[in-house]
């Protein structure tokens, strides 16, 4: 089971900055899932929000948003930054908040440029966009976001070519798991810091889950 790091390390760094995303590593965490927007001129921002500082991403130049600093006195980084640092031991779980598709391209040369482009991961809760990507390059692994349970939940995987769900962890139960899980892939409940809950996930047998505090899933999985 991975042990996933929610925006990095962040209940102890300002998330999604390098310095969480190091200190996730050193907490013993398998991965870490990120937030990434792209600006208008291409440039693809690691941040979770849609604005820094009152600058709207999506409609701002790479340059103008880097000005800005975050608590920590680090730059907002790019995606490419952040994959350099974290090396190729790390599984990338890269969540698209907004991607034009004629960004597409940019996106997916960042990945092919990567330390280990076979572990970077994408998933977005829009599902246009991972259809578009895993459907635009052999081999990549997709997810889709989910805080809903339909009848058929099998049928958002099915749809967009995705291979992992990504579900709001108050709607997973062993029904979902075995769905999941009988079709040959896989499930990251998300995201969850309550020890208790975590315990009774990885005896659920989920295949991930995703938290700010990765040290205290490392613990409970050790």
């Amino acid at each position: 089971m991975l042990v996933i790091a929610h925006r990095g390390a962040s209940a102890r760094e300002p998330e999604n900055s390098i310095a969480a995303f190091r200190a996730a590593i050193d907490l013993g965490a398998d991965g870490v899932e990120l937030d990434i927007h792209a600006t208008a001129d291409g440039g693809l921002i690691v941040h979770h929000d849609d604005t820094v500082a009152g600058t709207h991403i999506p409609q701002s130049s790479l340059d103008s948003v880097r000005r800005h600093r975050l608590a920590n006195g680090e730059p907002v980084p790019m995606l490419g930054e952040v994959l350099d640092a974290l090396g190729s031991d790390v599984t990338v779980f890269v969540e698209v908040k907004t991607l034009d598709s004629t960004q597409d391209d940019c996106l997916l040369q960042v990945l092919r440029d990567a330390p280990s482009p076979a572990r970077c991961h994408v998933h977005s809760f829009d599902h246009r966009i991972v259809h578009r990507l895993v459907a635009r390059q052999e081999g990549l692994v997709g997810g889709v976001l989910s805080t809903s349970y339909p009848l058929n939940p099998l049928i958002q995987l099915e749809q967009s070519g995705a291979t992992e769900l990504w579900q709001n962890d108050h709607l997973v139960d062993d029904e979902l798991i075995a769905a999941v899980h009988a079709i040959g892939l896989r499930i990251i409940p998300w995201t969850v810091d309550d020890p208790d809950r975590i315990a009774e996930l990885i005896d659920m047998g989920v295949d991930g889950v995703c938290s700010n505090e990765p040290d205290v899933v490392r613990k409970l999985l050790t």
